[in-house]
């Protein structure tokens, strides 16, 4: 009887991608193929359980005539968030090699945002942060645990950097205990003064060495998270309209709103997506900017979504505030969300004087519809949609011309569809 052949040894590559602990070492940053792991959407869903609270706190203080205390709690639970959020993206893009531990360290940060989640009414009510901090405690633990393995692989400069991230998250948890320790009156001056702390420690590590992120798997996520955070704004203002109309029979006040803020959405979705971003993140300059630019982005797209469940409320008379304070809940969201996604990319790629002032002339209008009564929404709405449509005449119009330059002189059209 004749044996069955030895089967040929894997290659030892093969090996190491199956072995459940691995080392934590740079993936390449143009490594082809790159997308989102099936763990990183799991992180994101999770953390906008966080913004989801965030939104309701928000609804509740400008609903009871505190936009003020609100919009500044609003702003302090979302840095949280959203810095925690931002911190393992831009680590996973570098370092993700989805080992067993890798894996756990990401789960017990997904654990804190959850706690953190658990605190924020009580931070917005009471003004208590104990929950919120070790919420944010654990992530950042696990957070700096991760820079430690990434730094015990690396060597020279590498490690340096890793070492930097890991004693600066360190660093400043201690700091964020203030908010927990100290009176009340100063923990806006603590969040004021660890936030600035915080946002150093990215420009302080990466002085010795740049993190290998992946350009763009760095847009991916972070334009995952924004169609994510849309999400919420839409079901959290579905599900406002359906409360309105099941306990007050107020579907004609509705309608608008409902009408207006799905228009806005869609508008919010389109001019995020309408342009390749991705080859703009090349340098650590532009991704500093870019990256620390979408808490506003982020914040604003989410604020849209508790502005709209205000002006539902506001329409049926549950909101103790006027219709115009009701409008500016979702116009000046939705103009700071415009804005700030035409300051950060958009206007890179727009062409001409009319191009570029499409975006910053609609969140003007879009504020000038605050105005407007109790058809504010449903006007900004419009103003909104019609902005993407004047946008994609304007760049049809120009890629029309230059493909009858193109044709006349015999030459191609090179300018891409944005």
């Amino acid at each position: 009887m004749t044996s069955s052949p030895t089967p040929p040894p894997a290659p030892s590559g093969a090996h190491e991608r199956h072995r459940p602990l691995r080392r934590l070492t740079a993936r390449g940053r143009d490594e082809a193929h790159r997308v989102a792991s099936p763990l990183e959407l799991f992180f994101d869903l999770c953390f906008v359980v966080a913004i989801a609270q965030a939104g309701v706190g928000l609804v509740h203080a400008v609903a009871d005539g505190h936009a003020g205390n609100g919009i500044l709690s609003y702003a302090m639970q979302f840095f949280a968030i959203w810095w925690a959020w931002m911190n393992f993206t831009w680590f996973a893009s570098a370092y993700d090699n989805d080992d067993a531990l890798y894996r756990v360290v990401t789960l017990v940060q997904i654990a804190g945002v959850l706690v953190l989640a658990a605190g924020i009414s009580r931070a917005f009510e009471d003004h208590d942060y104990t929950v919120v901090w070790l919420g944010y405690l654990i992530m950042r633990l696990a957070m700096a645990a991760q820079w430690l393995r990434a730094a015990r692989s690396a060597q020279g400069a590498e490690r340096t950097t890793a070492l930097r991230y890991a004693g600066g998250i360190l660093l400043c948890l201690v700091g964020w205990l203030g908010l927990v320790v100290l009176p009340e009156p100063a923990r806006p001056w603590v969040f004021l003064v660890m936030a600035i702390a915080e946002l150093c420690v990215p420009l302080y590590a990466e002085k010795v060495s740049t993190t290998a992120w992946h350009p763009h798997h760095i847009a991916e996520r972070y334009g995952l998270f924004t169609i994510i955070v849309l999400g919420e704004t839409i079901a959290a203002a579905t599900a406002a309209v359906k409360s309105g109309v099941d306990e007050h029979d107020a579907l004609g006040e509705l309608l608008p709103i409902a009408a207006g803020g799905l228009l806005i959405v869609f508008a919010a979705w389109w001019i995020y997506f309408v342009v390749p971003i991705h080859g703009r993140l090349r340098t650590s300059r532009q991704a500093f900017i870019w990256g620390y630019g979408h808490y506003l982005i982020f914040a604003s797209a989410a604020a849209i979504g508790a502005g709209l469940e205000v002006a539902v409320e506001q329409a049926v008379g549950k909101a103790h505030i006027s219709t115009l304070a009701a409008s500016a809940a979702v116009t000046l969201p939705t103009a700071l969300y415009l804005l700030t996604v035409w300051a950060l990319h958009s206007r890179y790629f727009k062409v001409g004087i009319a191009q570029q002032l499409v975006l910053p002339v609609t969140a003007l209008l879009v504020i000038a519809c605050t105005f407007l009564g109790d058809r504010a929404v449903l006007a900004a709405g419009i103003v909104s949609g019609l902005s993407v449509a004047t946008g994609v005449a304007l760049t049809a119009r120009m890629l029309s011309k230059e493909r009858r330059t193109a044709g006349a002189s015999g030459d191609r059209a090179t300018t891409p569809v944005v």
